[in-house]
């Protein structure tokens, strides 16, 4: 019993020393939850703006260079020389490379004298013309009198069919030499011909001075014309009734984003970056010219061809760009952020900064794109109007009614940089 006596004791104190420890910790919660409830959260905001906003499909487009020559000699020999830099404009006219003279003296004679043959052909084929024409005349004279003595029954009617099948079969040699005398000329042209010249680009020379050719065979150097261009890209099907309806109103234009840092150092210029240290962009403006006759069946998507001046040389063959197909303008939509955009259960909603407090509202989006600069952003159809002041970032920390604190004033970041680009 005494034993009872002393736990009992040492048990109820101990108790009220939990209670009491575990009272004060509530107590602390409740301070520190009260101080949470009536701190500032800080955000960034940005405000809805009304902008006009292009009606555009976007893809990945391929460079392409609109001509490409590969350079081949018309005579086997020793090349001598190569007369150009490897990567240098060329121009029509300009010399590439020197063959051996000696080769080429004895194909000059080889082809002067298959010009001289082909010359007295030509002659000859045309004397025989002129012959045959006389002597058509001459049976197609002595048919008609045949026609007319046998009509008076002076010869008989064997006698007028032999001299009318003479003036026939005259008739058909005279046609048959005529297409004769016409294959010579055209084998005389033939020899005449010459190479045909192109301007454009030179890539790597296959070949060096010292090595030997042999006609028609080695590609010497591919030429490539870099001014004019093509961008090749695809759009889905769905889309290419819309693009035939609209472009046979008006030449649709394309636009091409190229990092201007890629472009530089390819083009041998200087690259330049913005002061945040991000690399600028260029936007190059084209027409559509080109729609292919058939649908990529594997892929659901139909070829187009933009044509670019590209007088800079900043689109480069064989790239890889962003490619703007732009359909229209769209006036007067709300426009913000695509970041200010969030997801519940029951739908898309903004957050929404007013006096000081945090409130949400539901939006419904049309569709985002992104500019030629900038963050991507969201069409909204609606729930807001332009001039409301919508969260960016922060939002994970608040709650309807809570007190925040602006990163920022709302209008000092632009919603839409760079717009005349993307108009």
């Amino acid at each position: 019993m005494e034993h009872r006596e002393i736990v009992t004791p040492f048990l109820s104190a101990l108790l009220a020393a939990l209670i009491c420890l575990s009272l004060s910790c509530c107590t602390r919660v409740a301070a520190k939850a009260s101080v949470g409830a009536t701190e500032a959260l800080p955000v960034r905001v940005a405000q809805a703006v009304s902008e006009d906003v292009p009606l555009e499909i976007t893809a990945v487009g391929n460079v392409e260079a609109m001509n490409s020559v590969e350079l081949k000699s018309r005579v086997a020999g020793q090349i001598n020389r190569v007369a150009f830099t490897e990567g240098q404009n060329v121009v029509k006219g300009q010399l590439l490379f020197s063959l051996d003279r000696e080769a080429l003296g004895r194909q000059i004679a080889e082809e002067q004298a298959n010009l001289e043959r082909d010359t007295a052909m030509e002659q000859q084929a045309r004397a025989v013309v002129a012959r045959d024409a006389a002597a058509e005349k001459q049976s197609k004279s002595e048919a008609e009198i045949g026609r007319q003595l046998g009509t008076l029954g002076v010869i008989s009617g064997q006698r007028v069919s032999q001299l009318a099948a003479t003036s026939d079969t005259s008739q058909a040699a005279l046609h048959a030499d005529q297409a004769a005398a016409e294959a010579a000329a055209g084998s005389t042209r033939a020899d005449r011909a010459r190479l045909a010249e192109t301007s454009g680009r030179a890539g790597a020379a296959t070949v060096k001075a010292g090595n030997m050719v042999r006609d028609n065979d080695t590609t010497l150097v591919t030429l490539r014309q870099l001014a004019p261009i093509y961008v090749t890209f695809g759009i889905p099907e769905q889309r290419l009734a819309e693009v035939q309806r609209l472009n046979r109103a008006g030449q649709l234009t394309v636009e091409v984003t190229v990092d201007a840092d890629a472009d530089s150092t390819s083009a041998g210029g200087s690259g330049k970056s913005s002061s945040s240290g991000t690399p600028d962009v260029q936007v190059k403006e084209g027409h559509l010219v080109f729609i292919d006759n058939a649908v990529d069946a594997t892929t659901g998507t139909i070829r187009l061809k933009a044509s670019f001046p590209n007088t800079d040389n900043t689109l480069w063959p064989g790239a890889f760009v962003h490619v703007r197909l732009r359909l229209g303008l769209e006036a007067g939509r709300t426009v913000i952020p695509e970041s200010a955009v969030q997801d519940s259960q029951d739908g898309e909603y903004v957050w929404l900064v007013q006096s000081g407090s945090a409130s949400t509202a539901p939006v419904a989006v049309l569709r985002t794109y992104r500019p030629s600069s900038g963050p991507e952003l969201a069409i909204i159809g609606s729930g807001i109007k332009p001039g409301a002041t919508v969260v960016t970032e922060g939002q994970l920390r608040l709650t309807s009614g809570a007190t925040v604190t602006l990163l920022n004033r709302p209008g000092t970041e632009p919603v839409v940089r760079n717009r005349t680009a993307t108009r």
